[in-house]
């Protein structure tokens, strides 16, 4: 019976092992990531002839910096990322128990005396680190204008590859004054930043752990 439950038990563990998350796949041009249009005002009027356009009204010297629905805005990226954690686990447990011989009758019966001893040790360590860089640039559009001037940007580029695609996605809000005279900003000045770099296609699925090492790797491993 014993025998039995164990190959059960291990025939579970290994299913667990096999167990994929069935996430959808990105695909480009998404509605949550798809550029937002400029607005039209509600009191635009049709063509009437005229070479002047007053939606279109510039002054010689204004400022060419995003600062309305749909404009356009590049993003430098600037990211670089470090990260190191250790830890040590060290655990003692002694234990000790000694039942003197009884005496029953009034005869002592020295062999029913017992000594009990018990000894566990537990030692355990890990160690992570991780290092991510990334630079470049992508330009993506105002999505949104809050009241208090703070434009909220959204944006992705896909770029095909002969093994399979590659995408960046950006989203978060910046202020107009972080915004320099090119119309650039860095992605270090972004607020509640969302940064997407990844890709699908050969190259991404070469990357991916086997069913067997998930194993080994997850909560469910003996050892």
């Amino acid at each position: 019976m014993m025998k039995m439950m164990w190959r059960y038990l291990w025939v579970v563990l290994l299913l667990g092992g096999c167990a994929t998350y069935e996430l959808k796949a990105p695909e480009p041009g998404e509605e949550k990531w798809a550029p937002s249009r400029p607005m039209q005002s509600a009191s635009a009027r049709g063509e009437d002839g005229s070479l002047y356009r007053g939606d279109y009204m510039m002054t010689l010297f204004q400022d060419r910096r995003a600062y309305r629905i749909g404009d356009i805005l590049t993003v430098v990226l600037e990211e670089r990322t470090q990260s190191s954690k250790k830890a040590n686990t060290s655990m003692s447990k002694n234990s000790s128990m000694n039942v003197p011989a009884p005496s029953i009758g009034g005869k002592l019966r020295p062999d029913w005396g017992a000594t009990l001893s018990a000894d566990r040790d537990f030692d355990g360590g890990a160690t992570s680190s991780q290092q991510n860089t990334l630079a470049g640039s992508i330009t993506v559009t105002v999505a949104e204008v809050m009241p208090n001037g703070v434009l909220g940007i959204r944006g992705e580029k896909w770029i095909r590859l002969n093994q399979g695609d590659e995408y960046i996605r950006l989203g978060g809000m910046v202020r107009v004054e972080d915004i320099d005279q090119s119309n650039r900003i860095s992605s270090q000045r972004i607020a509640d930043a969302r940064i997407t770099y990844a890709g699908r296609g050969a190259l991404a699925d070469s990357n991916q752990m086997g069913w067997l090492g998930r194993f080994f790797s997850s909560a469910f491993a003996p050892f």
